[in-house]
């Protein structure tokens, strides 16, 4: 069934590009007031779409769970679904995304904006509206642990410790930046955990302060997962940080902003298409950026299950429609 609905949102998206008639694609926009963005943007996103040709029916989610809701409602009377937000209001809109395959317009309007920065999507709202007009989709993974979804990351550990302490007014004021001053402040109070590390073919026992399971590329306001990781490789990039001391972590900064490699010195990277994690202590774990579930987790890459616009200068391989 979901195959079939994206097959048809693909083609008649692509049939209205080939004939001149973006006019006719009518998308359901849906804005979260409380991201960093959302209530400057609210009042001229609309407009910024309608020029650019772009039929808008808006609507203004109030929680979380009210993204799917209406994605589900409005779903029959769109051709796709426009989400202004930051990665967590985005995930909040999956469940109703995977269940309709309405194609996803990104508006990065958060703080860290992950997601957006992977697929190569503008941070200008105007350019970001035409590469949503511009009909170019791409199918992409999608990450999957204990029966939810993710885009970028899910991860256990000291990343936990910066979502409880990082404040949505730290966010509002201070910009991506905040991910690095709160980081700053628990990097001094963690402490290594124990953790088993299972794939289809090892099974490690380590001692670490963070795991992280990556889909997409970046996470964390621009951490890379990994040199090469790419959201449709049909894979996830893990890494364990396995340091004595917080101090530590300083030497491995360069490499979390470049992408995680193996070396002697504490830095353990794996790839695969599922991953174990089991604890002695259960550990929290967060999905992109939101605290969602508990180890023990079971992750696993969903290849190409969802339609994305991206923007005809991302590097990434796109269907041209």
């Amino acid at each position: 069934m979901g195959e079939a609905l994206a097959g048809y949102h693909e083609k008649a998206i692509a049939s209205n590009c080939k004939a001149g008639l973006r006019n006719s694609m009518r998308a359901l926009l849906l804005i979260n007031p409380y991201s960093r963005q959302g209530k400057k943007a609210q009042g001229s996103v609309k407009q910024h779409l309608e020029a650019v040709g772009v039929d808008v029916l808006e609507k203004t989610p109030q929680t979380p769970a009210q993204f799917s809701q209406l994605i589900h409602r409005y779903h029959p009377q769109v051709d796709c679904a426009i989400i202004g937000g930051g990665d967590g209001t985005l995930n909040a809109a999956l469940p109703g995304l995977i269940a309709t395959q309405l194609p996803l317009g990104v508006l990065p309007l958060g703080t860290a904006n992950d997601l957006a920065r992977t697929l190569h999507i503008p941070t200008s709202l105007p350019l970001a509206c035409q590469a949503i007009a511009a009909g170019r989709i791409q199918r992409i993974d999608l990450g999957w642990v204990n029966g939810q979804y993710f885009f970028n990351v899910a991860s256990c550990g000291l990343s936990v410790k910066i979502t409880q302490k990082l404040s949505h007014q730290a966010k509002q004021r201070w910009g991506v930046f905040a991910y690095a001053l709160t980081a700053w402040q628990v990097l001094r109070k963690s402490r290594p955990f124990t953790a088993e590390i299972v794939t289809p073919t090892q099974i490690l026992t380590v001692k670490t302060i963070q795991i992280a399971v990556g889909n997409g590329r970046y996470y964390g306001g621009g951490l890379s997962v990994a040199p090469d990781a790419a959201i449709d490789d049909a894979r996830l990039d893990t890494y364990s940080l396995e340091v004595k001391h917080w101090w530590q972590v300083l030497w491995f900064l360069p490499a979390l902003w470049l992408g995680p490699r193996n070396t002697a010195l504490g830095m353990r990277t794996l790839d695969g298409e599922e991953i174990t994690i089991r604890t002695r202590r259960s550990q929290p774990i967060t999905i992109d950026g939101e605290l969602a579930t508990h180890t023990p987790a079971t992750f696993r890459v969903i290849p190409k299950l969802l339609p994305v616009f991206v923007p005809d200068t991302s590097e990434s391989q796109a269907i041209a429609l």
